[in-house]
C-alpha cells in the first residue's frame, strides 16, 4: 500500500493518486481515506458509493467500481462522515489483500492523517511550492517517519521546476514534477506524461 500524503488539501494529493493508478502497470486500487474531503470518485467521475467502509461487508471486487478510462484501476470512494471510525479497519482490510493499492490521504498533522500512514507500506508525498504548503508537508514527512513509513519521495505540483531546496527539507528526491493545467488536469497530455514518469520511477519498488 502506497500513501499519497501532504500537508494541506488543494495541492494535488487526489489527481496525484489518480494519476499515478492509472499509470501503473499492475491492476491497482485506487482508496480514498479522507471522508471530510471525498473527492477521488468525483474526480474519476464514478459513483459515491459503494465505498470504502464497504470492504467489511465484501472483498475489494465485490466493493470497488471500475474506473471509467482505465480498467485495470479499481475505485473505493472515501466512507461518509458518520463512518469515519471505519477507516482504520478497512485500511487494514485492503491491506490485507494481495492488490497493490495507492490510498489518497487527508491532510494536516491530526489522527485521520495518521491513520494510513500507519498501515501503507511506503508514502510519497504531494506540494505545492508555496511556503505554507511545503512548512505543512515537512510535518507530515515528519509523521511518516514517526510511524517508521518510508517516505520515497515528493512530487511537485503545478510546476516544472525542481529546486535543490526542496530535496533539503523533506529529505527525499523529487520524483516528479507536474505542470498546472486547466480542469479536466488528467486529460493534459504534460500532465499524463509527468505521471507516466512518475509511474515508471516507482513501479518496480511497487511489484
Amino acid at each position: 500500500m502506497l500513501a499519497i500524503a501532504g500537508g494541506k488539501g488543494g495541492v494535488g494529493k487526489t489527481t496525484t493518486a489518480l494519476g499515478l493508478s492509472t499509470a501503473l502497470d499492475p491492476p491497482v486500487v485506487a482508496a480514498d481515506a479522507d471522508p471530510d474531503m471525498p473527492d477521488l470518485h468525483a474526480l474519476a467521475g464514478v459513483d459515491r458509493e459503494p465505498t470504502l467502509a464497504d470492504l467489511d461487508a465484501g472483498g475489494v471486487d465485490a466493493v470497488a467500481q471500475s474506473h471509467p478510462g482505465a480498467t485495470d484501476v479499481s475505485l473505493l470512494p472515501a466512507p461518509p462522515i458518520g463512518e469515519a471510525d471505519t477507516v482504520d479497519r478497512s485500511l487494514e482490510r485492503l491491506a490485507a489483500t494481495d492488490r497493490l493499492s495507492v490510498v489518497d490521504c487527508p491532510g494536516g498533522s491530526g489522527p485521520d492523517a495518521a491513520a494510513p500512514l500507519r498501515v501503507a507500506d511506503a508514502a510519497v508525498l504531494v506540494t505545492t511550492l508555496c511556503a505554507p504548503a511545503l512548512r505543512d508537508t515537512a510535518k507530515t514527512a515528519a509523521i511518516a517517519r514517526t510511524l517508521d513509513t518510508p517516505v520515497w519521495g515528493v512530487v511537485l505540483t503545478r510546476t516544472r521546476a525542481a529546486p535543490d531546496a526542496v530535496v533539503d527539507l523533506f529529505d527525499c528526491p523529487v520524483l516528479a514534477s507536474v505542470p498546472a493545467a486547466d480542469p479536466p488536469i488528467l486529460d493534459d497530455e504534460t500532465v499524463r506524461a509527468a505521471y507516466g514518469r512518475l509511474g515508471r520511477t516507482l513501479g518496480e519498488n511497487l511489484l
